[in-house]
C-alpha cells in the first residue's frame, strides 16, 4: 500500500509572511540549501533533539542580503535537516503528482478517525500504559466496524453474516 501523507508545517515563518523552509532547495549530492536568493546554506553539525538526528545547515551571508527581511528574523537564517527528512520529500513529492489523493483520503480513511475522536470525547483514552490503551482503542475500534456494518447491512445482516463466518 502507497501512503499519501502530506507534511506537516512547525514554523510560523509562513504565516508572518517570512520564507519556510520549503522554499529551500536541498541538493542532496552537495549537502547544502539554496536559499531563495541564491547562497548557499552549508552543513556545520550534527545534534539530536527528542530522539531525531538532525543536521543543521546556515550561512554567514545573510547580513548583507537584499531578501534578510523576508528570510530571518535573527542574525542568519538556519535550517534544520531530520535523518529520515528524505522519506517526508519522497511522500510530499507523490503527493505533489497526484493532488486528488488528499480528497480521497479525507473521505474514506480520515472519517473513521474524526467519528473514533468524537465519540472518545476530550479525555480520548480512559486507560494507562500501552497495553491497556491497545485493548481500550481495539474496542473502540470494532464498536466503530459493527456499527457501520449495522448501518449498511441491518442488525439482521450482522446476525446472518457472523453465523456463516
Amino acid at each position: 500500500m502507497t501512503a499519501y501523507v502530506p507534511r506537516f508545517s512547525t514554523s510560523g515563518a509562513k504565516a508572518e509572511g517570512r520564507f519556510g523552509k520549503q522554499d529551500f532547495v536541498y541538493k542532496a549530492d552537495e549537502d547544502v540549501y539554496l536559499c531563495p536568493a541564491g547562497e548557499r546554506l552549508t552543513y556545520h553539525y550534527t545534534n539530536e533533539e527528542d530522539g531525531k538526528v538532525l543536521r543543521r545547515y546556515w550561512t554567514t551571508a545573510c547580513s548583507s542580503c537584499a531578501l534578510k527581511e523576508k528570510c530571518t528574523t535573527g542574525k542568519e537564517r538556519r535550517i534544520s535537516r531530520w535523518e529520515h527528512e528524505a522519506v517526508l520529500e519522497a511522500a510530499q513529492d507523490r503527493l505533489d503528482k497526484k493532488p486528488d489523493m488528499m480528497t480521497a483520503r479525507r473521505s474514506t480513511a480520515e472519517h473513521p478517525f474524526g467519528t473514533l475522536k468524537f465519540w472518545m470525547g476530550s479525555a480520548h483514552f480512559l486507560m494507562k500504559r500501552l497495553r491497556n490503551v491497545k485493548t481500550e482503542m481495539s474496542l473502540h475500534v470494532l464498536s466503530y466496524n459493527m456499527k457501520r456494518v449495522m448501518n449498511i447491512l441491518g442488525a439482521p445482516g450482522l446476525l446472518q453474516a457472523m453465523q456463516q463466518a
